[in-house]
């Protein structure tokens, strides 16, 4: 759904300004998205249970069914580019192997026969899709489109800044609850200071983009995000959790602050007809972050000598992702008054 909402808003608003604004609105509600998530998340579970986590998602379902019928218009139909189901399915088999491989490596270990075997298999099945585009008359994945520096740079920062960000949020959702001996709602609370300032970062970045454009926002934004993991991890063994809401403010708004820019840079690198495969590509290496960012920090907190130890060494890791998610956009974000080539 996140890809197609993206292709649509880049149908519904050709102008670069109002696309800008547009993107900057999408990532408002993504922000207001992951600051209720937590804190809703953890009232459910103090007073009902866990299972009705799962639960609120029909009606929020049902009424985002609702409102795509009644206001979203649909999109042209391109019966000369079939589906390609071969491709279709290595990579759906590679994306889905790869995250099982991280997310039951903290558990198993990395040299567990089944995340071996489940490692070797996902290549297996990335060197099949890799194949299947060379080959395929109308591929899923042009790889042509990689070629392009700011479409496979924005790409990379956006499977960094999510390793990073979600990597904290995970491991200190467990540092608060299981060290701190907080209970979930209190997690939540805890955490509000990262996930609230998500809100608005990325309307607030919407405005200086049109003046300068999307590059030294992205690089700003990567720079707050290391800064925040780095002065968590140098904030002591077990510091008070007052020093602690700075490098959560900054980890989150620079995440969010980044995000349009990243955004539009995917978009506006690829030629409109692959605005879906655009949209696809940048989400899918960013839910890749997401997951990879929570396995090395389970296996850290389970390795290390104490909770605090692997937390600190986590969050030096995530600082270490933004400076270099800072880096590719220096290199990678077009600056600005750059206009793409045509497709």
């Amino acid at each position: 759904m996140v890809p197609g909402s993206l292709a649509l808003l880049q149908q519904a608003y050709p102008e670069p300004a109002e696309r800008s604004r547009a993107f900057g609105l999408w990532g408002s509600m993504a922000g207001i998205a992951a600051s209720a998530g937590p804190l809703l998340g953890g009232l459910l579970v103090t007073t009902v249970g866990w299972r009705r986590v799962f639960f609120i998602n029909l009606p929020v379902g049902c009424v985002c069914l609702l409102l795509t019928l009644r206001h979203v218009s649909a999109s042209a139909r391109r019966t000369d580019r079939p589906v390609d189901w071969p491709a279709q399915c290595a990579l759906i088999a590679t994306v889905a192997l790869l995250t099982t491989v991280l997310n039951e490596a903290g558990r198993r270990g990395w040299t567990d026969p089944l995340i071996l075997t489940g490692a070797g298999l996902c290549l297996l099945s990335a060197a099949a899709f890799v194949l299947r585009e060379r080959l395929a008359r109308t591929p899923v994945l042009p790889l042509r489109l990689l070629r392009s520096r700011p479409m496979s740079g924005a790409a990379a920062i956006g499977l960094l800044f999510n390793f990073a960000f979600y990597g904290m949020i995970f491991t200190a959702s467990l540092y608060f609850q299981h060290h701190r001996g907080l209970t979930a709602l209190r997690t939540g609370l805890a955490l509000f200071p990262a996930v609230a300032m998500t809100m608005f970062a990325s309307v607030l970045s919407g405005r200086p983009a049109r003046r300068t454009g999307h590059r030294p926002l992205v690089v700003t934004g990567m720079l707050l995000g290391a800064a925040g993991l780095a002065g968590w991890a140098a904030a002591g063994p077990d510091p008070d959790y007052l020093l602690l809401v700075g490098p959560m403010m900054a980890a989150g708004f620079g995440t969010s602050f980044a995000l349009t820019g990243a955004t539009a840079t995917v978009m506006s690198a690829a030629p409109d007809a692959y605005s879906g495969t655009a949209s696809a590509l940048f989400n899918t290496t960013r839910q890749i972050g997401s997951a990879a960012g929570v396995a090395p920090g389970g296996s850290l907190l389970a390795a290390a000598a104490g909770f605090p130890a692997g937390l600190r060494t986590s969050m030096a890791i995530g600082a270490a992702a933004y400076l270099i998610a800072a880096a590719l956009a220096f290199f990678c974000v077009p600056p600005k008054g750059h206009r793409r080539a045509a497709g």
